[in-house]
């Protein structure tokens, strides 16, 4: 599990004194608690690896956001503090799926589905999200199946 790696990557952040590491973990493992407290589960829930994937996705994209803000506002030094904390965090996230898969993903569907125009677009993303949650960033996949459907 997800959680049981950030633990103890936590420790061996602490022991090592590598206190940006250990900072970073330390944002992951409240962000997760605090969506804990969203879903009113204390404890680690049925799919407890969907919704920590969800919250370091949720993470992943407000770093990329940020770092992009802080290179046009000039400022160097803090996009490299996002960056160091977004290394982290991918570091934990499951293993993403390649824009050639995600590809095939959307194909297999679509064609299931019988989607012909991007009114279908909707119905589309629900089944690939159902699916492949975990494994793909749906910002991109929504663009893929926007283009998908449009061709």
């Amino acid at each position: 599990m997800i959680r049981d790696s950030l633990k103890a990557a936590q420790v061996a952040a602490m022991k090592a004194g590598d206190k940006q590491r250990t900072g970073a973990i330390r944002l992951i493992q409240s962000a997760i608690k605090n969506r804990d407290i969203e879903l009113r589960t204390g404890s680690a829930a049925g799919d407890d690896d969907a919704v920590v994937t969800e919250v370091l996705q949720k993470m992943i994209k407000q770093r990329r956001e940020s770092i992009a803000l802080y290179e046009q506002g000039g400022r160097p030094e803090l996009a490299d503090a996002e960056k160091a904390e977004l290394a982290v965090i991918e570091e934990f996230l499951p293993a993403q799926m390649s824009e050639d898969e995600t590809k095939a993903a959307i194909d297999a569907i679509v064609s299931e589905m019988g989607a012909a125009s991007v009114k279908d677009m909707g119905r589309v993303i629900a089944a690939l999200k159902e699916r492949h949650a975990g494994q793909l960033d749906m910002s991109k996949a929504s663009g893929l199946v926007k283009a998908r459907l449009s061709a």
